[in-house]
């Protein structure tokens, strides 16, 4: 077995994701350490990895703004002269719907620490886990029901009607790549256990995350919330947290628009969550563990997300996850892919359950 290092995970973050080649220009636009997301050595591994591949390397600080995101005149110039420009930091989550030049290459990672680039989350073959995305995706366009189940009494059924056009995802590439496209949930129906609301990482507002005191269920009508149920004291807290973001926002506080699981059995999330939900969420929505609705706007990825943990997601009548195990050698194309990606296939025998939390169910 390959040895995984925090290098070999920012190798494959350039040379399988990136397609970086030597005399290339690399710009890390980068989030200090200060604001306790990214950590301090994640911009000197990468640059280290780049340098030894050929590559020339540009950094430069892009702080947290959580109020007004956006790319300084100064930014945008320098990744107007780079051949590709990495995000080490929130800056490029938050703008990955919007925002960016276009025709160039672009990636955000979401491997924030030196634990992560050297864990299997970064170190198993990027283009494994985009093939498993494309092979999702091809199994979801073409179902007619799919059920969402939890054992916290999500019940959710719907017939996905994909975007898989440019349209449909994100305008940046993505490392490593974690969830299928999201699937739009305008033709989903049903109700969702939910033990917190969280933001999406998309904006950033007093009163983030709201935990409950009991399960909570989001009931949802053809892609509208239409209310929720459980204890009488956590449901009026739910609502008055959708009146106080929508309002304050401006935005449609009832909509939902998409959701995804995760699809990467290396994606762990190894610290407690309740630390730092808005690095859990940014993080571990990855993990097969965690299935993931984009709510509270009408638009990707929303202000509040709705997380359902060890989901089972039935696409006419065949389990791909079975009680938070995504079942890649189900997918018609799967058997095949893990066998060319002998990395990834060692992470689907071997999957890391750990999500930041422990949950009894």
């Amino acid at each position: 077995m390959v040895h995984q290092t925090p290098e070999r995970g920012a190798r494959n973050l350039l040379v399988n994701c990136a397609h970086a080649a030597a005399g290339d220009r690399l710009l890390i636009a980068y989030e200090p350490a200060k604001f306790g997301y990214f950590d301090a050595d994640s911009v000197r591994i990468v640059s280290d990895a780049a340098r030894q591949l050929g590559l020339s390397v540009d950094t430069i600080d892009v702080g947290f703004d959580p109020g007004n995101p956006h790319l300084t005149p100064d930014l945008r110039k320098r990744m107007m002269a780079a051949d590709i420009v990495l995000f080490l930091a929130r800056l490029g989550d938050q703008l990955r719907f919007s925002d960016m030049p276009p025709g160039k290459k672009i990636v955000v990672s979401f491997a924030h620490s030196r634990e992560l680039l050297g864990s299997g989350f970064s170190t198993a073959h990027h283009a494994a886990f985009l093939e498993l995305k494309t092979a999702v995706n091809t199994v979801l366009a073409s179902a007619s029901e799919i059920s969402i189940t939890c054992p916290r009494g999500t019940n959710v059924t719907g017939r996905p009607k994909m975007d898989l056009s440019a349209a449909g995802d994100t305008t940046v590439t993505r490392f490593p790549m974690s969830v299928f496209t999201p699937v739009p949930a305008h033709s989903f129906s049903g109700r969702v256990a939910l033990s917190f609301l969280t933001g999406t990482g998309s904006k950033y507002y007093e009163g983030y995350t709201l935990e409950f005191d009991a399960p909570v269920f989001a009931l949802m009508e053809n892609g509208r919330l239409s209310g929720f149920s459980g204890n009488r004291v956590d449901v009026a807290r739910a609502e008055a947290h959708y009146d106080r973001v929508s309002t304050a926002l401006n935005i449609d506080r009832n909509f939902v628009h998409s959701w995804h699981a995760g699809i990467h059995p290396g994606c762990a999330y190894p610290w407690n969550m309740r630390d730092n939900f808005e690095r859990w969420g940014g993080t571990a929505f990855g993990n097969p563990r965690v299935l993931h609705f984009h709510t509270c706007g009408a638009y990707a990825p929303g202000e509040i997300s709705w997380n359902v943990f060890d989901p089972t997601i039935v696409v006419d009548g065949v389990a791909f996850w079975e009680n938070g195990t995504f079942l890649a050698d189900r997918l018609p194309t799967g058997p095949d892919i893990l066998a060319r990606y002998p990395c990834a296939g060692n992470l689907f025998a071997h999957p890391d359950r750990n999500i930041g939390m422990a949950l009894a169910v």
